[in-house]
């Protein structure tokens, strides 16, 4: 996904690389907890929306999301006000993460746990299925549109190659073309790179989109 508002966004996220689900079970209550990777509020949504269609029988859905460049929402889902949503937020929050969705579904079991371990419940529920899963850090780049001549492709090649910066695309038609994703801190000193080895000849343009990697 792509961002547009460099000042808002940080140098590296962590999150999770994909789905995974774990239950616990408190007094008879079977607590089913599911975490998604998301990138917008929109996905994160239809996750919800999908969960709720299959597990249409459960007493309640209750989640929290938190997504880079969004607000973070969460939802008790009628459960007394604080136990779930706000507890399975702490519970992302308490490993750092960011652009993930997770859902606690309960089965209700007849005995009434009480405020405070109702909401140990769904944290603990949110905590073990994200220790659970596999946590990366990804890094923020921004986009890069350079222009330059066939001759000085090695030079390009080579610098692109000292920064780690990623070709996301390229064309060689009349003259050598690449988008590249490059770390913001990082792009002023490529500038200065290829315009020295290119002789000035290289027509460089940073563009205001961003994502991770």
């Amino acid at each position: 996904m792509d961002y547009s508002v460099s000042h808002k966004l940080a140098e590296k996220i962590k999150t999770v690389t994909e789905f995974h689900q774990s239950s616990l079970k408190e007094k008879g209550s079977e607590f089913i907890a599911f975490v998604f990777p998301v990138e917008n509020e929109e996905s994160a949504l239809q996750e919800l929306k999908i969960l709720r269609k299959k597990y249409f029988d459960a007493t309640h859905h209750c989640f929290a999301f938190k997504i880079i460049g969004c607000e973070t929402k969460y939802s008790d889902d009628g459960e007394p006000k604080g136990t779930a949503g706000i507890r399975i937020l702490n519970a992302i929050e308490h490993f750092g993460l960011t652009n993930i969705l997770v859902v606690v579904v309960r089965y209700f079991g007849g005995t009434k746990l009480g405020v405070g371990p109702l909401g140990k419940a769904y944290y603990n529920s949110a905590l073990k299925v994200l220790n659970e899963s596999k946590i990366i850090e990804l890094n923020l780049y921004q986009l890069v549109e350079i222009i330059t001549e066939f001759e000085h492709l090695n030079h390009l090649h080579r610098t692109l190659n000292n920064f780690a910066a990623i070709i996301a695309a390229s064309d060689f038609s009349d003259k050598a073309k690449f988008d590249c994703l490059i770390k913001p801190s990082l792009i002023n000193q490529v500038i200065s790179d290829l315009v020295n080895l290119t002789n000035g000849k290289a027509e460089i343009r940073a563009i205001n989109k961003f994502n991770y990697r």
